[in-house]
């Protein structure tokens, strides 16, 4: 029987903000264990939330950005269960009426464009995180009331390749408006899986294991991968699947259960009665519209259009904000999109990965100066290729470097014709098997051209004289 898998996804995405969700402590990542808390997020007894504003705006810019409808109003919740990281025995969270839902997000696979369809966006806040060694465990909750939105898809995902692009897409956007900064192995964006089988043709969903917490793309797609093939296995041999939460082993490539999944009823949610409904203004809503920037998708097409690049050199220069912008700032000065393109692609992202660029020491104006000398033939690729890593073993500007080492590109029609000469003379041997059809050999004496001009030759024209002389030898 052939099956087809149905997948929708649930992401917590920490939104990037100093303090967290209902209190004034930091949220930064590296501190001492239980150094920022308070009386608010240990839950001590009588201690009353305040919601923090800089939170709903940059949950309400992910809303936006996903087309979401933004609700006017939308209620805190107190989703009721016990770990030892979650010290008021509750999690405040938004459950029938949260602050955005019916959103989609577009994806595109092989150069198909599909539309993941989002249940809702919510707000809650995070719990702690229960440290394990070998002979103990301990708590920290310095995470604990750190500011989350949850995106819950619907189930529309199909195969571990699309539910790999939508991450990386709504990853993308969540770095592009700067509300998070997506770093899986932080924590700030993690995902869980809901998986099920079906028959194929079969319009009833089949039961669905929840695979939870997984913190890389990677793992996302072979947990999938996974867990579809265990289902069927289960299926197959006349059994039922069981719904359950299932982790994911890294080491084992394979999931295993951790708890029988829970239902809502089981959180016994109710209204969180120290916090007011939350009130969304439609003209705030307008202000912040006003400052969405221009997204990854949105940056691709234009990229396509206006610089004539290929789908595939556009996706990799949005990857990253400043990795477009960056881009564009060299092209302003070398007006040769492709050339820019080319190099960024290659000898940047050699050095550095598109995150790195923002603090690399090749500066946009550097690298733009440096194809400039290409484009006006005051050196070569070749030689550029060596004043890009003396660039970046100095910092120093390409002209000072190409005027202390002289790598100023002979274009001498007098010097260049006499070295082709030179050239053939020496190896007549090899321009017998020329011209006795052995073509390939053409770039024999283009690479002998260059050796004697210690690389400095044009290339252009020791091509155009080596096709002139070869003709009359």
């Amino acid at each position: 029987m052939n099956y087809e898998p149905v997948m929708g996804l649930e992401v917590h995405a920490q939104l990037k903000t100093q303090s967290k969700i209902f209190c004034g402590c930091s949220t930064k990542f590296d501190a001492k264990e239980n150094e920022l808390t308070c009386p608010v997020c240990t839950g001590m007894p009588g201690c009353l939330p305040v919601l923090n504003k800089r939170a709903v705006e940059f949950a309400i810019k992910m809303a936006l950005a996903t087309h979401c409808n933004i609700n006017e109003k939308s209620i805190f919740a107190r989703k009721n269960y016990f770990y030892p990281d979650l010290p008021k025995g509750y999690q405040i969270s938004q459950y029938d009426k949260p602050l955005a839902q019916k959103g989609v997000v577009e994806i595109s696979i092989d150069g198909q464009v599909k539309k993941i369809r989002l249940h809702r966006i919510h707000m809650e806040e995070d719990a702690g995180k229960n440290i394990h060694g070998t002979i103990s465990s301990y708590v920290n909750l310095n995470r604990a009331g750190i500011p989350l939105i949850e995106i819950v898809s619907e189930p529309d995902v199909r195969s571990s390749q699309e539910a790999g692009a939508y991450l990386r897409e709504l990853r993308s956007m969540l770095r592009y408006l700067e509300v998070c900064d997506g770093n899986m192995e932080e924590g700030s964006f993690r995902c869980d899986v809901n998986v099920s089988v079906r028959p194929v043709g079969q319009k009833e969903f089949g039961t669905r294991c929840e695979v939870k917490n997984i913190n890389s793309f990677r793992f996302v797609e072979k947990a999938i991968e996974y867990e579809i093939q265990r289902q069927i296995e289960v299926l197959e041999s006349g059994a039922k699947v069981i719904q359950e939460t299932r982790l994911w082993d890294s080491d084992q490539n394979k999931t295993f259960s951790m708890r029988s999944k829970e239902e809502a009823h089981d959180y016994r949610y109710f209204p969180e009665p120290d916090l007011l409904p939350l009130m969304i203004e439609q003209h705030w809503v307008e202000e912040i519209k006003r400052t969405l920037p221009e997204l990854a998708s949105e940056k691709k097409l234009r990229f396509m259009k206006m610089y004539q690049l290929s789908e595939y050199d556009a996706s990799q220069l949005v990857q990253e904000k400043f990795l477009a912008q960056y881009f564009e700032s060299v092209v302003e000065l070398c007006k040769e999109p492709k050339l820019v393109s080319n190099w960024i692609l290659s000898e940047l992202l050699r050095e550095f990965g598109p995150e790195q660029v923002a603090s690399c020491p090749m500066t946009p104006q550097h690298l733009g100066e440096l194809l400039v000398l290409i484009t006006n033939g005051t050196i070569s690729g070749k030689i550029a290729k060596h004043v890009f890593g003396k660039m970046l073993e100095t910092g120093q500007a390409p002209q000072a470097i190409v005027e202390k080492e002289g790598l100023v590109q002979v274009s001498d029609h007098v010097q260049i014709e006499a070295l082709v000469i030179e050239v053939l003379k020496e190896q007549k041997a090899f321009v017998d098997k020329y011209l006795a059809g052995q073509t390939k050999l053409f770039g024999f004496f283009v690479g002998e051209v260059m050796k004697k001009s210690h690389g400095k030759a044009n290339p252009a024209m020791v091509n155009e004289f080596l096709k002139k002389k070869l003709k009359g030898v």
